[in-house]
């Protein structure tokens, strides 16, 4: 028994001298905490991040921190959807601050790529494709907000702390560029599989939208491309850009550029129970009800054209049913605030009933809501039939235009044929649950479309008139959805009028863009100071106009 302990004691000599040169990096390992993340966890919070969804909400506990840090995000308000008439909840200014930030979520793409290839995956594999659409989605989007940004030499890391400012223009060559390239990928791997290499990182996973399919995602990227050509049009001249002929080539190729043929290929964020809410919904519904309520430029519209879309999503001023006895299903029972107004007059106003709220039925009875819509198949058919109508491709934009009011209508279940019906609900005053459906008024709507297409506002005319009409139903269509994109149509092309005043405050202007994020100045300065001064006459000013405006 001694020879044994004798012998042993050396050995564990041994054992404590190696445990003692283990570095400190690895003593302070955690064994319960994995040291990757596999590429389909981090596409499903790049995808989550990308979500813009109604009234400013975030779809996850991480958006806020991670791309809102500082930003009101007042989509809908700066959209003149709806607006706040009660200062302690929020405003309707066009207070402008640094918009999204997503340069966190980008470095997530990166970390993507490199687990998809770490786990087989090939140089073409469904992660890189889908890298380089969230790279032309993000970098888009944040240049669309402020103007140049950082590009080619952001997301280095250490090795480059003060990145330079791209120009607006070649952010937008090369997410145009990304964009032919996913759509180019994405074709091979639908085709070929085997492509994409062997392993977790040849198969796409973790997608909360399309359950991985790579076909769904090819059309996404084409609409979106399409859109962002769109965003371009008043830059659709610039040879380096070639804005017409790509959009020609998209739309005279279906078999290269397949997109969205319905309502089934929209990219939507679905609400669920019991993780994720609708915003709205009968919990939040006393606090919040009555505090914001239809605007005079999305409700007006709808009451002009005689557009059963109203009955939907809005419910008509109690004042002018109760008080003055006006029928409920008067399309002059609806009646939008002006977002100009002053905050006290309207919320003295509202308090009075004098203005349309939400409609309780579709928006607050239920706690999962409607989905939430980022591209969708109508924005995608305005957005063709406004190519059509500038002269970058050949066609019927009226085809494109009528199937765009179409599906906007359907999603509110309006049927688009001659003598078709539906039913509206709205809220019984003094009724104390949204969500008990006896506590709702129920109208038969008649509603005939070759009635209401044949109306002069209405039916498609060539020219500036028939864009003007392609852009008002694009405006009624991404109600609630979209993010920003109204407001950058507006600020595109004037459609539809937004108004101003004491209550959007900014001089009773519209503003022109956000500001850059705050650490930019500090951390950046050199950099920032010469973007500013290349686009901005040297101020971070949010009523400047950028390159794709100009």
């Amino acid at each position: 028994m001694k020879k044994i302990k004798n012998y042993l004691l050396p050995v564990l000599l041994l054992l404590v001298i190696s445990s003692c040169k283990k570095s400190f990096q690895d003593l302070t390992q955690n064994g319960n905490v994995p040291a990757s993340v596999p590429a389909s966890l981090l596409f499903t919070g790049v995808l989550t991040n990308m979500v813009d969804l109604p009234d400013g909400a975030y779809s996850s506990s991480t958006q806020n921190s991670l791309v809102y840090s500082s930003a009101s995000n007042k989509d809908e308000i700066w959209s003149q959807y709806y607006i706040y008439n009660y200062n302690y909840y929020g405003n309707n200014t066009y207070d402008f601050d640094s918009g999204a930030d997503y340069y966190t979520t980008l470095k997530n793409v990166l970390a993507m790529e490199a687990q998809a290839k770490a786990a087989g995956g090939a140089a073409v594999n469904p992660y890189e494709a889908m890298g380089k659409f969230f790279r032309a989605y993000f970098f888009s989007k944040m240049s669309l907000e402020r103007g140049d940004i950082p590009m080619t030499d952001a997301l280095n890391g250490l090795s480059n702390l003060t990145p330079k400012y791209d120009t607006q223009k070649a952010v937008m060559i090369q997410c145009l560029a990304w964009l032919e390239s996913a759509n180019a990928d994405l074709a091979q791997l639908i085709q070929n599989p085997s492509v994409g290499g062997t392993g977790l990182g040849a198969t796409l996973n973790g997608d909360i939208f399309y359950s991985n399919s790579l076909g769904s995602w090819q059309k996404v990227v084409n609409a979106f491309r399409i859109r962002l050509l769109l965003e371009l049009s008043n830059q659709s001249a610039d040879p380096d850009l070639n804005v017409i002929s790509q959009f020609n080539n998209i739309i005279t190729n279906p078999s290269k550029y397949p997109l969205m043929q319905g309502a089934g290929d929209n990219l939507q964020y679905v609400f669920v129970t019991p993780s994720n809410y609708y915003p709205q919904n009968p919990t939040n519904f006393g606090q919040s009800g009555s505090r914001q309520n239809s605007s005079a430029t999305y409700v007006g519209l709808l009451t002009q054209f005689k557009d059963p879309r109203v009955y939907v999503t809005a419910e008509p001023a109690r004042y002018l049913v109760d008080t003055l006895h006006q029928s409920p299903t008067d399309f002059a029972s609806f009646v939008g605030a002006d977002p100009g107004l002053d905050l006290g007059v309207m919320y003295s106003n509202a308090g009075l009933q004098k203005y349309s709220f939400l409609n309780r039925k579709r928006y607050y009875s239920t706690l999962t809501g409607e989905p939430s819509i980022q591209i969708g198949f109508p924005e995608q058919e305005f957005n063709i039939a406004e190519g059509i109508n500038r002269g970058w491709a050949t066609g019927n934009a009226e085809t494109y235009y009528i199937a765009g009011i179409q599906a906007s209508m359907a999603s509110y279940g309006i049927p688009t044929i001659s003598g078709g019906s539906f039913t509206a609900y709205f809220y019984r005053p003094g009724s104390t649950s949204v969500s008990d459906l006896t506590n709702y008024d129920t109208f038969n709507i008649n509603f005939d479309w070759n009635t209401y297409y044949a109306q002069t506002p209405i039916k498609y005319a060539a020219g500036s008139n028939g864009l003007t009409e392609i852009l008002q139903q694009k405006y009624l269509a991404l109600f609630r959805h979209s993010g920003l994109e109204s407001y950058f149509t507006y600020r595109r092309t004037g459609v539809p009028n937004f108004t101003t005043g004491p209550g959007t405050d900014n001089g009773q202007r519209i503003a022109k863009r956000f500001q850059y994020p705050p650490s930019e100045r500090t951390a950046n300065s050199a950099n920032y100071n010469a973007a500013l001064a290349s686009q901005y006459g040297g101020n971070d000013d949010i009523n400047g106009v950028m390159w794709v405006l100009k």
